[in-house]
């Protein structure tokens, strides 16, 4: 993944209803590979597909964003549907 272009903090709801929390700097391809159509994506997305993207937020580069999706994934579940419920529709 380029450190140049823009990066992305994720969450996508699973079909077992799971919140999975990631980064990225192509969400188009990072879909693609965690839907299975393309070789890369977590094996637990692939296996609680489809996969649905409910949240994101821009980071100004990789590092940040790798501190932010630390900082959701120690959220709780709650903490997480609060920040979802607060955040834009996507």
């Amino acid at each position: 993944m380029d450190e140049n272009k823009n990066w992305l903090v994720y969450l996508l709801q699973c079909a077992n209803n799971a919140l999975y929390c990631g980064i990225t700097n192509d969400i188009n391809k990072r879909l693609r590979q965690h839907h299975g159509d393309i070789v890369g994506g977590a094996k637990y997305t692939r296996a609680n597909a489809p996969c649905t993207l409910v949240y994101q937020e821009q980071a100004k580069d990789r590092s940040t964003a790798l501190k932010r999706e630390h900082e959701i994934k120690s959220m709780s579940r709650d903490e997480k549907l609060t920040l979802l419920k607060f955040s834009h529709k996507l």
